[in-house]
Protein backbone atom coordinates (compact mmCIF):
# COMPACT_ATOMS: atom_id res chain seq x y z
CA UNK A 1 0.00 0.00 0.00
CA UNK A 2 1.38 3.39 -0.92
CA UNK A 3 2.03 5.98 1.75
CA UNK A 4 -0.18 9.07 2.01
CA UNK A 5 1.18 12.22 0.44
CA UNK A 6 1.32 15.23 2.74
CA UNK A 7 -0.10 18.45 1.34
CA UNK A 8 0.89 22.04 2.03
CA UNK A 9 -1.23 24.86 3.44
CA UNK A 10 -4.35 25.01 5.53
CA UNK A 11 -6.50 23.17 2.98
CA UNK A 12 -4.17 20.15 2.90
CA UNK A 13 -5.73 16.71 3.52
CA UNK A 14 -4.93 15.92 7.17
CA UNK A 15 -2.37 13.25 8.03
CA UNK A 16 -4.82 11.35 10.15
CA UNK A 17 -3.00 8.90 12.38
CA UNK A 18 -4.80 5.75 11.34
CA UNK A 19 -7.19 6.82 8.62
CA UNK A 20 -4.46 7.91 6.24
CA UNK A 21 -2.41 4.80 6.88
CA UNK A 22 -5.32 2.58 6.01
CA UNK A 23 -6.19 4.63 2.90
CA UNK A 24 -9.83 4.87 3.92
CA UNK A 25 -12.09 6.62 1.43
CA UNK A 26 -12.46 9.94 3.20
CA UNK A 27 -13.48 13.32 1.91
CA UNK A 28 -11.02 16.17 2.20
CA UNK A 29 -11.52 17.98 5.45
CA UNK A 30 -12.35 21.67 5.48
CA UNK A 31 -10.25 24.36 7.09
CA UNK A 32 -12.64 25.17 9.93
CA UNK A 33 -11.01 26.97 12.82
CA UNK A 34 -11.54 25.97 16.44
CA UNK A 35 -14.32 27.86 18.16
CA UNK A 36 -14.96 29.28 21.64
CA UNK A 37 -12.76 28.12 24.53
CA UNK A 38 -15.55 26.84 26.79
CA UNK A 39 -17.65 24.02 25.32
CA UNK A 40 -20.49 22.21 27.05
CA UNK A 41 -21.19 18.55 26.54
CA UNK A 42 -23.51 17.68 23.67
CA UNK A 43 -27.17 18.09 24.47
CA UNK A 44 -29.25 14.91 24.05
CA UNK A 45 -30.81 14.82 20.59
CA UNK A 46 -34.53 14.35 20.20
CA UNK A 47 -33.98 11.54 17.69
CA UNK A 48 -30.72 9.74 18.42
CA UNK A 49 -29.27 7.88 15.44
CA UNK A 50 -27.57 4.68 16.56
CA UNK A 51 -24.93 2.64 14.78
CA UNK A 52 -26.56 -0.02 12.60
CA UNK A 53 -26.35 -3.51 14.03
CA UNK A 54 -24.53 -5.84 11.68
CA UNK A 55 -23.40 -9.45 11.86
CA UNK A 56 -20.36 -8.36 9.85
CA UNK A 57 -19.30 -5.55 12.21
CA UNK A 58 -16.29 -7.52 13.48
CA UNK A 59 -15.05 -7.76 9.87
CA UNK A 60 -15.42 -4.05 9.10
CA UNK A 61 -12.71 -1.42 9.43
CA UNK A 62 -11.64 -1.16 13.09
CA UNK A 63 -9.13 1.51 14.14
CA UNK A 64 -8.43 0.87 17.82
CA UNK A 65 -8.64 -1.93 20.39
CA UNK A 66 -7.96 -1.74 24.14
CA UNK A 67 -8.71 -3.45 27.44
CA UNK A 68 -11.51 -2.54 29.85
CA UNK A 69 -10.31 -4.74 32.67
CA UNK A 70 -10.31 -8.25 31.18
CA UNK A 71 -12.79 -7.23 28.47
CA UNK A 72 -11.61 -6.20 25.00
CA UNK A 73 -13.19 -3.17 23.33
CA UNK A 74 -12.68 -2.13 19.68
CA UNK A 75 -13.92 0.91 17.72
CA UNK A 76 -14.10 1.77 14.05
CA UNK A 77 -16.19 2.48 10.98
CA UNK A 78 -19.86 3.59 11.05
CA UNK A 79 -19.81 4.04 14.82
CA UNK A 80 -19.19 0.35 15.42
CA UNK A 81 -17.99 -0.54 18.92
CA UNK A 82 -17.41 -4.19 19.74
CA UNK A 83 -16.56 -5.96 22.97
CA UNK A 84 -15.31 -9.45 23.77
CA UNK A 85 -15.26 -11.37 27.04
CA UNK A 86 -13.54 -14.48 25.65
CA UNK A 87 -10.13 -13.08 24.65
CA UNK A 88 -11.28 -12.09 21.18
CA UNK A 89 -12.82 -15.39 20.10
CA UNK A 90 -16.26 -13.78 19.69
CA UNK A 91 -17.42 -10.16 19.60
CA UNK A 92 -20.67 -8.43 20.59
CA UNK A 93 -21.76 -5.12 19.08
CA UNK A 94 -22.42 -2.34 21.59
CA UNK A 95 -25.27 0.15 21.48
CA UNK A 96 -23.68 3.35 20.15
CA UNK A 97 -25.42 6.71 19.44
CA UNK A 98 -23.51 7.58 16.26
CA UNK A 99 -22.71 6.35 12.77
CA UNK A 100 -19.54 8.42 12.46
CA UNK A 101 -16.11 6.86 12.08
CA UNK A 102 -14.55 6.32 15.52
CA UNK A 103 -10.77 6.60 15.63
CA UNK A 104 -9.64 5.83 19.20
CA UNK A 105 -10.80 4.49 22.57
CA UNK A 106 -9.38 4.61 26.12
CA UNK A 107 -10.48 3.02 29.41
CA UNK A 108 -9.21 4.09 32.84
CA UNK A 109 -10.64 0.99 34.53
CA UNK A 110 -12.98 -1.90 33.78
CA UNK A 111 -16.04 0.39 33.60
CA UNK A 112 -15.16 3.93 32.49
CA UNK A 113 -14.08 4.59 28.92
CA UNK A 114 -14.18 7.22 26.17
CA UNK A 115 -14.14 6.98 22.37
CA UNK A 116 -13.51 9.79 19.86
CA UNK A 117 -14.00 10.26 16.16
CA UNK A 118 -15.34 12.35 13.29
CA UNK A 119 -17.44 15.48 13.84
CA UNK A 120 -15.32 16.03 16.97
CA UNK A 121 -17.47 13.42 18.68
CA UNK A 122 -16.69 12.15 22.17
CA UNK A 123 -18.59 9.15 23.54
CA UNK A 124 -18.49 7.73 27.07
CA UNK A 125 -19.27 4.38 28.68
CA UNK A 126 -19.78 3.53 32.34
CA UNK A 127 -20.41 -0.19 31.93
CA UNK A 128 -17.25 -1.46 30.28
CA UNK A 129 -18.23 -0.59 26.74
CA UNK A 130 -21.66 -2.27 26.53
CA UNK A 131 -23.58 1.02 26.18
CA UNK A 132 -22.42 4.52 25.24
CA UNK A 133 -23.63 8.11 25.52
CA UNK A 134 -22.58 11.08 23.41
CA UNK A 135 -20.82 13.71 25.53
CA UNK A 136 -19.76 16.14 22.85
CA UNK A 137 -19.80 16.87 19.11
CA UNK A 138 -19.19 19.91 16.92
CA UNK A 139 -20.30 19.51 13.32
CA UNK A 140 -19.05 22.99 12.43
CA UNK A 141 -15.43 21.99 13.07
CA UNK A 142 -15.48 19.58 10.13
CA UNK A 143 -12.54 17.81 11.72
CA UNK A 144 -12.08 14.56 13.60
CA UNK A 145 -10.60 13.84 16.99
CA UNK A 146 -7.88 11.21 16.65
CA UNK A 147 -6.83 10.11 20.13
CA UNK A 148 -7.97 10.27 23.74
CA UNK A 149 -6.27 9.79 27.13
CA UNK A 150 -7.58 9.96 30.70
CA UNK A 151 -5.64 10.21 33.96
CA UNK A 152 -8.64 9.11 36.05
CA UNK A 153 -12.43 9.12 35.80
CA UNK A 154 -12.47 12.93 35.85
CA UNK A 155 -9.42 14.29 34.02
CA UNK A 156 -8.72 13.66 30.35
CA UNK A 157 -7.63 15.04 26.98
CA UNK A 158 -8.56 14.45 23.35
CA UNK A 159 -6.44 15.52 20.36
CA UNK A 160 -7.19 15.81 16.67
CA UNK A 161 -7.02 17.56 13.32
CA UNK A 162 -6.05 21.23 12.95
CA UNK A 163 -4.34 21.32 16.33
CA UNK A 164 -7.39 20.34 18.38
CA UNK A 165 -6.69 19.82 22.08
CA UNK A 166 -9.75 19.28 24.29
CA UNK A 167 -9.75 18.90 28.07
CA UNK A 168 -12.27 17.79 30.69
CA UNK A 169 -11.97 17.86 34.47
CA UNK A 170 -15.41 16.46 35.27
CA UNK A 171 -15.48 13.17 33.39
CA UNK A 172 -16.73 14.77 30.19
CA UNK A 173 -19.74 16.68 31.46
CA UNK A 174 -17.95 19.71 30.01
CA UNK A 175 -15.09 19.87 27.50
CA UNK A 176 -12.81 22.90 27.19
CA UNK A 177 -10.90 23.91 24.07
CA UNK A 178 -7.29 23.98 25.31
CA UNK A 179 -5.64 24.29 21.88
CA UNK A 180 -4.14 27.68 22.72
CA UNK A 181 -1.88 26.01 25.29
CA UNK A 182 0.17 24.63 22.40
CA UNK A 183 2.66 26.60 20.32
CA UNK A 184 1.10 25.28 17.11
CA UNK A 185 0.62 28.31 14.87
CA UNK A 186 0.36 26.16 11.74
CA UNK A 187 -2.35 24.04 13.33
CA UNK A 188 -0.58 20.77 12.62
CA UNK A 189 -2.84 17.78 13.11
CA UNK A 190 -2.29 16.10 16.48
CA UNK A 191 -2.36 12.35 15.94
CA UNK A 192 -1.60 10.74 19.30
CA UNK A 193 -1.24 11.45 23.03
CA UNK A 194 0.30 9.24 25.71
CA UNK A 195 1.60 9.23 29.27
CA UNK A 196 5.32 8.73 29.87
CA UNK A 197 6.37 7.06 33.12
CA UNK A 198 7.56 9.52 35.80
CA UNK A 199 7.58 12.35 33.23
CA UNK A 200 4.20 13.59 31.95
CA UNK A 201 2.20 13.73 28.73
CA UNK A 202 3.48 13.66 25.16
CA UNK A 203 1.77 14.53 21.85
CA UNK A 204 2.97 13.82 18.30
CA UNK A 205 1.51 14.86 14.97
CA UNK A 206 1.85 16.15 11.45
CA UNK A 207 5.22 17.26 10.05
CA UNK A 208 7.05 15.65 12.98
CA UNK A 209 5.46 18.00 15.50
CA UNK A 210 6.04 17.16 19.18
CA UNK A 211 4.76 18.65 22.43
CA UNK A 212 5.40 17.60 26.03
CA UNK A 213 3.87 18.52 29.37
CA UNK A 214 5.60 17.88 32.69
CA UNK A 215 2.52 19.03 34.63
CA UNK A 216 0.09 16.61 33.00
CA UNK A 217 -1.44 18.96 30.48
CA UNK A 218 -1.61 22.38 32.09
CA UNK A 219 1.39 23.78 30.20
CA UNK A 220 3.07 22.45 27.08
CA UNK A 221 6.53 22.78 25.53
CA UNK A 222 7.10 22.54 21.78
CA UNK A 223 10.07 20.34 20.83
CA UNK A 224 12.28 20.13 17.78
CA UNK A 225 11.85 16.51 16.81
CA UNK A 226 14.20 14.22 14.87
CA UNK A 227 11.94 13.78 11.84
CA UNK A 228 10.06 16.16 9.54
CA UNK A 229 7.53 13.61 8.32
CA UNK A 230 4.27 12.91 10.10
CA UNK A 231 4.24 10.86 13.29
CA UNK A 232 1.16 8.71 13.80
CA UNK A 233 1.84 7.21 17.21
CA UNK A 234 3.69 7.59 20.50
CA UNK A 235 4.01 5.18 23.41
CA UNK A 236 5.71 5.20 26.79
CA UNK A 237 7.82 2.23 27.84
CA UNK A 238 8.19 0.55 31.25
CA UNK A 239 11.28 2.70 31.88
CA UNK A 240 11.05 6.17 33.40
CA UNK A 241 11.24 9.10 30.93
CA UNK A 242 11.45 6.68 27.98
CA UNK A 243 9.16 6.74 24.94
CA UNK A 244 8.89 5.78 21.28
CA UNK A 245 7.50 7.90 18.43
CA UNK A 246 6.71 6.40 15.03
CA UNK A 247 5.16 7.23 11.69
CA UNK A 248 5.64 7.23 7.94
CA UNK A 249 7.84 4.71 6.10
CA UNK A 250 8.90 2.74 9.16
CA UNK A 251 10.40 5.72 10.95
CA UNK A 252 10.79 4.88 14.65
CA UNK A 253 12.61 6.98 17.25
CA UNK A 254 13.43 6.36 20.92
CA UNK A 255 14.06 8.88 23.68
CA UNK A 256 15.22 8.21 27.25
CA UNK A 257 14.93 11.83 28.44
CA UNK A 258 11.27 12.68 27.77
CA UNK A 259 11.90 13.82 24.22
CA UNK A 260 14.95 16.06 24.67
CA UNK A 261 17.10 13.79 22.49
CA UNK A 262 16.25 10.96 20.12
CA UNK A 263 17.85 7.88 18.59
CA UNK A 264 16.56 6.32 15.37
CA UNK A 265 15.75 2.61 15.69
CA UNK A 266 16.54 0.56 12.60
CA UNK A 267 13.88 -1.97 11.63
CA UNK A 268 15.21 -4.80 9.50
CA UNK A 269 12.62 -6.86 7.64
CA UNK A 270 13.16 -9.93 5.45
CA UNK A 271 13.82 -7.80 2.34
CA UNK A 272 15.71 -4.92 3.92
CA UNK A 273 14.66 -1.97 6.03
CA UNK A 274 10.98 -1.77 6.94
CA UNK A 275 9.36 1.00 4.90
CA UNK A 276 5.71 0.56 5.82
CA UNK A 277 4.06 3.24 7.93
CA UNK A 278 3.57 2.49 11.64
CA UNK A 279 0.27 3.51 13.22
CA UNK A 280 -0.34 2.10 16.72
CA UNK A 281 1.26 0.30 19.61
CA UNK A 282 0.83 -1.12 23.09
CA UNK A 283 2.85 -1.76 26.23
CA UNK A 284 2.22 -5.30 27.46
CA UNK A 285 2.10 -6.35 31.11
CA UNK A 286 5.53 -7.99 30.86
CA UNK A 287 7.11 -4.74 29.60
CA UNK A 288 7.24 -5.84 25.98
CA UNK A 289 6.24 -3.33 23.30
CA UNK A 290 4.29 -4.19 20.16
CA UNK A 291 3.83 -1.70 17.30
CA UNK A 292 1.79 -2.32 14.13
CA UNK A 293 1.23 -0.70 10.76
CA UNK A 294 0.80 -0.99 7.00
CA UNK A 295 1.54 -4.16 5.06
CA UNK A 296 0.67 -6.35 8.03
CA UNK A 297 3.69 -5.04 9.92
CA UNK A 298 4.03 -6.22 13.53
CA UNK A 299 7.20 -5.33 15.42
CA UNK A 300 7.99 -6.40 18.99
CA UNK A 301 10.62 -5.38 21.54
CA UNK A 302 11.54 -7.00 24.85
CA UNK A 303 14.26 -4.47 25.76
CA UNK A 304 12.20 -1.28 26.23
CA UNK A 305 12.41 -0.37 22.56
CA UNK A 306 16.16 -0.61 21.98
CA UNK A 307 15.70 -3.34 19.36
CA UNK A 308 12.72 -4.88 17.55
CA UNK A 309 11.90 -8.11 15.79
CA UNK A 310 9.96 -7.42 12.59
CA UNK A 311 7.17 -9.59 11.20
CA UNK A 312 5.14 -8.88 8.06
CA UNK A 313 1.99 -10.95 8.17
CA UNK A 314 1.29 -13.15 5.16
CA UNK A 315 -2.05 -11.44 4.47
CA UNK A 316 -0.32 -8.01 4.26
CA UNK A 317 -3.52 -6.41 5.56
CA UNK A 318 -2.83 -3.05 7.22
CA UNK A 319 -3.11 -3.03 10.99
CA UNK A 320 -4.06 0.07 12.96
CA UNK A 321 -3.91 -1.02 16.62
CA UNK A 322 -2.89 -3.91 18.84
CA UNK A 323 -3.38 -5.15 22.39
CA UNK A 324 -2.91 -8.38 24.36
CA UNK A 325 -5.66 -10.97 24.08
CA UNK A 326 -5.03 -12.12 27.65
CA UNK A 327 -3.86 -15.65 26.83
CA UNK A 328 -0.49 -14.93 25.22
CA UNK A 329 -1.95 -14.01 21.87
CA UNK A 330 -2.40 -10.55 20.36
CA UNK A 331 -5.56 -8.85 19.09
CA UNK A 332 -5.06 -6.82 15.93
CA UNK A 333 -7.46 -4.16 14.64
CA UNK A 334 -7.42 -2.74 11.14
CA UNK A 335 -8.65 -3.51 7.66
CA UNK A 336 -10.89 -6.54 7.79
CA UNK A 337 -11.81 -5.96 11.42
CA UNK A 338 -10.41 -7.59 14.56
CA UNK A 339 -8.38 -10.78 14.44
CA UNK A 340 -6.26 -12.94 16.73
CA UNK A 341 -2.53 -13.37 16.17
CA UNK A 342 0.24 -15.21 17.99
CA UNK A 343 2.55 -13.33 20.37
CA UNK A 344 4.92 -12.63 17.44
CA UNK A 345 2.16 -11.30 15.21
CA UNK A 346 1.75 -14.29 12.89
CA UNK A 347 -1.53 -16.17 12.58
CA UNK A 348 -2.62 -17.64 15.91
CA UNK A 349 -0.98 -20.97 16.62
CA UNK A 350 1.75 -20.50 13.98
Amino acid sequence: MSEPVMGVGICRPPALRKIALLATALSLLGSAMLSAPALAAAAPAADVVYSIESAKAAKSLMLDVVHAGKRLVAVGDRGHILYSDDQGATWTQAKVPTRALLTAVFFVDDKHGWAVGHDAQILASEDGGVTWTKQFEDLKRESPLLDVWFKDVNSGFAVGAYGSLMETTDGGQHWEDASDRLDNEDQYHLNAITAVKDAGLFIVGEQGSMFRSADWGQTWEKLEGPYEGSLFGVIGTAQANTLLAFGLRGNLYRSTDFGSTWEKIELNAERGNLEFGLSGGTLLDDGSIVIVGNGGSVIRSSDNGETFKVVNRADRISVSAVTAAGNGNLVLAGQGGVRIASSSGTESGK
